[in-house]
């Protein structure tokens, strides 16, 4: 089995061809909870031991139409991020990786399973210049 599940590695430009825009006061810790205790605690992640944190953005791709466009990045860092951006602004994630999972609704549900993906990223920074953009290409 693969420990902390099949993280695959994937561009930003790839994952958000049209960009996304971060939503304020959406930066949280992520945190388990301890039925039996009834104690929150920070949650760590399983592969790299960081902490994991949670903010949301808006996927500006327009073929997405009137579907829902907000979509949850974990950020694994040790302190809080703190956003490189105002309100609303345009945002990219560096060390972004892609998990694929199943919502699967259960035989009780008329809905049937589907694929979903849940992103984690290790920072979030300001947009790159098409200059910078074509640096990073030309030096890799």
């Amino acid at each position: 089995m693969i420990k902390g599940g099949a993280r695959i590695p994937t561009p930003f430009e790839v994952a958000f061809p049209a960009g996304c825009v971060f939503v304020p006061d959406s930066i949280a810790a992520v945190e388990d909870y301890d039925a039996r205790t009834k104690v929150r605690t920070p949650q760590f992640d399983k592969v790299t031991g960081s902490r994991v944190w949670q903010c949301r953005v808006m996927d500006a791709d327009p073929e997405l139409g009137a579907q829902s466009r907000e979509v949850v990045i974990k950020i694994l860092a040790d302190h809080q991020p703190v956003p490189p951006v105002g309100a609303f602004m345009p945002v990219e994630f560096e060390g972004l990786m892609v998990t694929p999972w199943i919502d699967d609704p259960g035989k009780e549900s008329n809905r049937r399973p589907k694929l979903m993906f849940s992103y984690r990223a290790t920072a979030m920074v300001a947009p790159k210049t098409v200059e910078q953009a074509r640096a990073t290409k030309v030096a890799a």
